[in-house]
């Protein structure tokens, strides 16, 4: 069966709603395990000392508000090529939740920095990437709520999105395009010499896992509830279009 057939608002319903509280409930499996792994059963870092464990919220979610991003660049594109309602509401979906990230990812990162740094927030290249990615999220939100046509919101929001795609490509490498930042390097290498210790590398790894689902999930149930919005719009305006001429509702 073709992967086009999900393009369908009634098939895409039909196929995610079971699958929905599998998703979540494995998500939050991931994450209770990993927080609990990495911040009872793990040592403290001989530099940065407990501070270390904020890693496994503040890394996760900074790799999923940049995906987020990619993720909405991708059904966006979807959109634009073949029209696909489904593809454009799961990108508007995703936004609060990718907007979301991007706020735990700066908040959990100025906690980590405050004794790391001696300061709360320095214009790093990464750091003010992140903001402006943080400023496109909400851009592209409210570009969707200005417009009142679905499909003219649709396509000004994917060009944002492609804008936008720019300073997500800057967040995810900034530390590698300017060297005098105060942000230390990825903290996930396919070199196991520049990852971090293993000790904190596999609860990391179950943190990622879970952040991932959760965003899964959310987006999901979010594109789930844009569709019977749109329905139940759609439905509304036809009522309103035979009450005008006189039909029966």
């Amino acid at each position: 069966m073709s992967f086009w057939q999900y393009a369908n608002p009634k098939k895409f319903t039909e196929t995610v709603t079971p699958l929905i509280p599998w998703i979540l409930g494995l998500a939050l499996l991931c994450l209770a395990g990993a927080l609990v792994w990495g911040v009872f059963f793990t040592p403290e870092d001989y530099r940065q000392g407990a501070t270390v464990k904020i890693i496994y919220l503040h890394v996760p979610s900074a790799l999923m508000a940049i995906n987020a991003w990619f993720m909405m660049l991708v059904a966006s594109l979807i959109w634009l090529i073949r029209r696909h309602h489904v593809s454009a509401l799961a990108a508007k979906a995703a936004a609060p939740v990718g907007m979301v990230m991007v706020l735990i990812a700066i908040a959990t990162g100025a906690i980590w920095g405050k004794p790391m740094w001696g300061t709360y927030w320095a214009w790093d290249p990464r750091l003010t990437s992140f903001l402006i990615l943080f400023l496109f999220y909400l851009g592209y939100m409210a570009l969707w709520a200005a417009i009142d046509d679905a499909d003219t919101a649709a396509d000004l929001t994917a060009v944002l999105c492609i804008v936008g795609s720019v300073f997500a490509v800057l967040s995810r490498y900034a530390v590698l395009f300017w060297n005098q930042g105060l942000h230390q390097g990825a903290s996930l290498s396919l070199d196991p010499e520049e990852h971090v210790a293993d000790v904190f590398y596999y609860p990391l790894l179950v943190s990622i896992a879970g952040f991932v689902l959760l965003f899964i999930g959310l987006v999901l149930l979010r594109t789930r509830s844009e569709i019977a919005l749109r329905r139940a719009a759609a439905l509304e305006r036809r009522t309103e279009a035979r009450l005008a001429t006189g039909e029966p509702a």
